[in-house]
């Protein structure tokens, strides 16, 4: 275990509340146990304790700890926080730990976040990046292909709608919840500045009534 890591335990166990750890618990449905430490506060205490911490060999080393010996769910919300900080913003050698995040953690909140990691990516290195995503949408794990579609969420008029396309192409029929899930929101956030280009995917491809409905919730 790294010495940052530990301080970063020690300091989530202490700002703990029992009684939000239980309610927290049960909202994730989460067989990982939680300090009752509310997600902007994690952020917070990770902030505080790599506070002048530029070496990303031992972020990265932190984060890894983090999250491959988590005994409550908000270590591996402090892990992520970690792989946010501006050391990783565009590093493509963080990859490797993401994917392993994505198909250990196998649920929608550490994958969501994940995914802006992804859309720096985007930015940093659109080639390799666009090739990547492609490769993950017809992932046999779920989560790797919900990341996969939901990679440009914020990019706004960055976004390939090229690859957008591509990457919802092998999932438009899956019957997986959070995947027609993740269709429905990738589409309704580039339809705030492509509302023309979403109407019309929609109208020419055949796609379940709840990404459909998501697509054009503020059309």
């Amino acid at each position: 275990m790294t010495t940052l890591a530990d301080g970063i335990r020690s300091a989530l166990r202490a700002s703990g509340d029992p009684a939000r750890a239980a309610a927290q618990q049960a909202y994730m449905k989460s067989a990982m146990a939680f300090h009752g430490t509310t997600l902007p506060e994690t952020r917070r205490l990770v902030r505080a304790a790599v506070a002048g911490e530029t070496d990303a060999a031992t972020l990265r080393a932190a984060a890894a700890d983090l999250w491959d010996a988590a005994s409550h769910r908000e270590e591996r919300y402090a892990a992520l926080a970690i792989l946010a900080l501006r050391p990783f913003r565009g590093d493509l050698g963080l990859v490797p730990l993401i994917e392993h995040m994505v198909r250990t953690g196998q649920w929608w909140d550490f994958t969501d976040d994940l995914a802006h990691r992804l859309a720096d990516l985007h930015d940093a290195h659109p080639v390799e990046t666009a090739a990547l995503v492609r490769l993950w949408s017809v992932d046999a794990d779920l989560w790797m292909r919900r990341i996969a579609i939901i990679s440009q969420l914020g990019r706004r008029d960055r976004v390939d709608s090229a690859l957008l396309a591509d990457v919802i192409e092998p999932n438009r029929t899956d019957s997986e919840f959070f995947i027609r899930k993740a269709i429905g929101w990738a589409l309704r956030e580039y339809a705030r500045i492509a509302p023309d280009w979403v109407r019309a995917y929609v109208e020419t491809h055949d796609l379940s009534p709840l990404s459909s409905r998501e697509a054009l919730k503020h059309l």
